[in-house]
């Protein structure tokens, strides 16, 4: 089995593989501050709860945006699990050429996002996750990460709503019944979603149109992006486990390629 691990600014996401398929995920947040026996701890517990032995577990593989956690995540997964993790990051066999200006300021979330989207739907394909923030990501046919776009997340624009104005109150995120608001927590609530979908049309569009390419698939993952596809003809698919997905491929990339060296 494999365990894979998306390190996100809100949320820890936790996978296991056994095989190509999933049979467990699960979350910790990643603003909590913990040492490396706590993550031990939590990670250990988790998976005993949902009935996998740690023992079982024959890989692991990290991509993180959160660089503070790191070193006592890393150091939990050794201890605790007895593996030494495949980080995802600069060096690391993907299959995507990165074709941006400052490849190594590409967040690893991105990449390996581009290799699940790559290998699941082909290319061009355009990569949205509703994250912490929105991101946009294109990648051409032969495998090129060529166009990275990045806007505030829904939850940072609720944020900003509740924590910078005086009388605003701390609210649910989801769309409500009617753009026509009348009311303070649905005229936020309509604000926030009926702007996100906006936004995300004219992003799509812009990008069709700039780079040409007409025929491009798009595809959408993150927490919050399944309100957003819900509510637009111009997501084709939403994917809600594309991320770890990607983690899967990349282990198994580089994992096959270690045995190669080594025979």
């Amino acid at each position: 089995m494999l365990l894979v691990v998306d390190v996100g600014n809100t949320n820890m996401n936790f996978g296991v593989y056994d095989g190509d398929k999933m049979v467990v995920m699960f979350k910790l947040m990643s603003k909590s501050s913990r040492t490396s026996d706590e993550y031990g701890l939590s990670i250990c517990e988790l998976l005993k709860l949902n009935q996998i032995e740690k023992e079982k577990i024959k890989g692991v593989c990290i991509a993180s945006v959160v660089p503070n956690v790191m070193h006592s995540l890393i150091n939990a997964i050794e201890r605790y699990i007895g593996h030494k993790p495949l980080i995802v990051g600069p060096g690391t066999k993907t299959g995507i050429k990165i074709k941006t200006d400052n490849p190594r300021e590409l967040g690893a979330d991105r990449i390996v996002d581009a290799v699940a989207a790559h290998k699941k739907y082909g290319g061009p394909v355009l990569v949205l996750d509703f994250g912490t923030a929105t991101t946009y990501d294109l990648i051409t046919e032969d495998g090129s990460f060529i166009v990275g776009i990045t806007a505030p997340g829904i939850r940072i624009s609720a944020k900003a709503l509740w924590e910078d104005t005086a009388k605003l109150p701390e609210i649910e995120i989801k769309k409500p019944a009617s753009i026509l608001a009348t009311e303070t927590v649905t005229s936020m609530q309509a604000g926030l979603i009926y702007g996100q979908i906006g936004q995300t049309e004219y992003i799509i569009e812009k990008v069709k149109e700039e780079s040409g390419l007409k025929d491009i698939r798009v595809v959408a993952t993150g927490g919050l992006g399944k309100i957003i596809s819900d509510e637009t003809d111009k997501i084709d698919i939403y994917d809600k486990f594309l991320t770890l997905e990607g983690l899967r491929l990349i282990y198994e990339k580089n994992h096959r390629q270690d045995k190669k060296t080594t025979d």
